[in-house]
């Protein structure tokens, strides 16, 4: 066990760097989609009246009406474009664990590591700490709470089944409530996976 600041570490003996899997990073909302989902935002802009209504009715206003609730629809597009950008990290992330969890069961020097009952051990949570520790930070993207997301929704929820508070508000209060629960899954205390001791690869792949 090694302590370094205010965190445990695994102890791994020897000094080899162990191979990983890649992580394969499948991509969020694909571009030909964007028509259709903005589409539908604006149908959500006005199922859920979103936009107060003119006290006047004016050729002015309603122009000044449709323009706010375009900029309003483009908003929730951006934001439901982040929810499908986390989520699909997230769902990429998880497969990459599982894999990892693979890779460690079949090798002896490893698979001590990930048994609870044995003091101080790995959890599931311990390699998004090392996907953090290794520097992946993809622009936009919290790996925990894309974790979150992935936990809250086993497919990426469509728009139309979105509210606006849920994309402007709840988003990230969900995502981190499941992130929280998912981590305490995992009997204390944890200990993280020394980051020079792995390496791996990080690839971004089509949907």
């Amino acid at each position: 066990m090694q302590i370094l600041g205010g965190r445990t570490f695994v102890e791994i003996p020897g000094d080899k760097t162990h191979e990983l899997p890649p992580l394969l990073v499948r991509s969020g909302l694909e571009t030909q989609n964007l028509n259709r989902v903005f589409n539908i935002a604006n149908r959500v802009v006005d199922d859920e009246e979103m936009m107060p209504p003119l006290p006047f009715e004016t050729p002015e206003g309603e122009s000044l009406l449709e323009r706010r609730k375009m900029d309003l629809a483009v908003q929730l597009v951006e934001e439901y474009k982040r929810l499908v950008e986390h989520w699909a990290w997230g769902d990429s992330i998880l497969e990459w664990i599982r894999q990892c969890e693979i890779t460690f069961d079949h090798r002896v020097d490893l698979r001590p590591f990930l048994r609870p009952d044995v003091w101080p051990h790995a959890g599931r949570t311990s390699f998004v700490t090392l996907l953090n520790d290794k520097a992946v930070h993809p622009q936009g993207v919290d790996l925990e709470r894309a974790v979150g997301m992935r936990l809250s929704f086993r497919q990426p929820p469509p728009l139309r089944c979105c509210s606006d508070q849920l994309l402007f508000y709840l988003k990230s209060t969900l995502a981190s409530a499941a992130f929280d629960a998912w981590s305490s899954m995992s009997p204390a205390p944890v200990s993280s996976l020394p980051p020079e001791r792995f390496k791996f690869e990080v690839v971004n792949m089509e949907m």
